[in-house]
């Protein structure tokens, strides 16, 4: 295994800390507009097939879940990818991860401040969305800096406030479900499988979070995994809930243009439709807390490991916090959200993120050789040899190629300008050390 130095921030994230930071990073603004998309190609069959979609992609997660169990290190992705294929695929993979986050953090801020000028008619316009914007990333960066308990605190507050108005809707919502809509007889052909899959699996995706804060875990080895597991698990029982709901209250012919705000409109008149925008508001800002916990991490583990130059690697000395590295998320972020020049990021962002999912997939084989023995025996370790990676493998690989051309490109201009960044690191930055 890689000799990494000796961890220098504190394990203030507990198992309840973990399951929110997976909570909130899957459960962000899509789940309030996908049910509508979905149900425009797949109609009653919408919720078995977040079902299947979420069941298939367990396969990540499984994987992820053995990785994660071999390392109590800050960095999750990168350390597997450095482990495994070297410091520039490491360095690759923390990047694009890097970048993924950075600007979906970006484009859901922006989203927040929509949701919000839609419920406040003083907080429309150009100026009071600057003004949002600005106070989401600067108080998040914030937080995060004095204290990684203050980020786990702010996640926890979001996940209460999203969480309650949506099992309220289901909860009202049940009496709307018939067997028609539990079990249909439609047809099991999904038009577009292909998009609506690639759709849907942006639902799934985030959990990656979890493993880049390890080193700010409490017994991570151990914990990772099963809040992992349980969590994603959780949450696509809830999404099969919420999606039933919608298709049982919501008319085909309204599909289309209809939200879970619709469904609250529907299910509770006005107070209903307002619960659920104020809901869909507090899920944005614990995605966004999310983020901002575990996407400095990222590069704080590159500097760790000479990736980056080791002004990246600095500690706050009483915070005990990577102050930088949360630094530069923040004023990236709140730059590409106030210029809007992030739109093509975040498009190609998911692309970045399941070539992350397959460089670390691909690296468990070479990473179980050569764990120790002590290591192995401690370690969440995958039934059936690597059957369930392969799989996972598989549909990353079968998601990348419904992506469009300009994403592929978009990725690409990125890596190019990382690997800028790494080569001038390795041709000047270890001489400084």
């Amino acid at each position: 295994m890689l000799n990494h130095p000796e961890n220098r921030l504190r394990r203030d994230i507990g198992s309840f800390g973990a399951a929110f930071l997976v909570l909130n990073a899957l459960i962000g603004a899509g789940i309030f507009a996908l049910p509508g998309k979905v149900a425009v190609n797949a109609g009653l069959l919408s919720p078995w097939l977040f079902l299947v979609v979420g069941a298939l992609f367990l396969t990540v997660v499984l994987t992820f879940a053995e990785l994660a169990s071999y390392y109590d290190e800050t960095g999750g992705p990168v350390l597997y990818a450095t482990e495994a294929f070297g410091p520039l695929a490491g360095f690759g993979t923390g990047w694009l991860l890097f970048l993924a986050r950075t600007t979906s953090f970006a484009a859901n801020a922006t989203v927040m401040a929509a949701y919000l000028g839609s419920l406040f008619e003083v907080l429309a316009g150009e100026l009071p969305r600057a003004i949002i914007i600005t106070t989401v990333a600067v108080g998040l960066t914030w937080a995060n800096i004095v204290g990684v308990r203050n980020g786990v605190r702010a996640m926890g507050i979001f996940t209460v406030l999203k969480v309650t108005p949506l099992l309220i809707l289901v909860l009202l919502g049940l009496q709307y479900v018939s067997q028609s809509t539990l079990l249909p007889s439609a047809s099991l052909l999904v038009d577009d499988l292909g998009s609506t899959t690639l759709l849907m699996i942006y639902a799934f995706v985030g959990f990656e979070t979890l493993a880049v804060t390890a080193g700010e875990t409490a017994q991570p080895r151990r914990t990772l995994p099963r809040v992992l597991l349980a969590t994603v698990v959780a949450t696509g029982i809830l999404y099969f809930l919420i999606v039933l709901v919608f298709v049982s209250v919501i008319e085909p012919l309204q599909y289309d243009k209809a939200t879970l705000v619709d469904v609250g409109r529907s299910l509770a008149g006005t107070a209903g439709a307002f619960a659920i925008t104020l809901a869909a508001v507090f899920s944005i800002g614990g995605n966004l807390a999310g983020s901002m916990l575990a996407a400095p991490r990222l590069v704080f583990s590159l500097a760790e490991n000479r990736q980056l130059p080791p002004w990246f690697a600095h500690v706050h000395p009483r915070y005990a916090t990577p102050d930088r590295c949360i630094m530069l998320m923040g004023m990236l972020a709140l730059a590409l959200a106030l210029s809007g020049s992030f739109v093509k990021l975040a498009v190609a962002s998911s692309v970045a993120r399941l070539l992350g999912y397959v460089i670390c997939i691909a690296s468990l084989p070479a990473i179980r050789n050569n764990v120790t023995k002590a290591v192995r025996n401690g370690a969440f370790r995958l039934k059936g040899g690597y059957l369930i990676p392969v799989l996972g493998l598989v549909i990353c690989l079968w998601l990348l190629m419904q992506s469009q051309a300009e994403s592929w490109l978009a990725v690409s201009l990125l890596l190019v300008v990382g690997a800028l960044f790494y080569a001038f690191e390795k041709r000047f930055g270890l001489a400084g050390r």
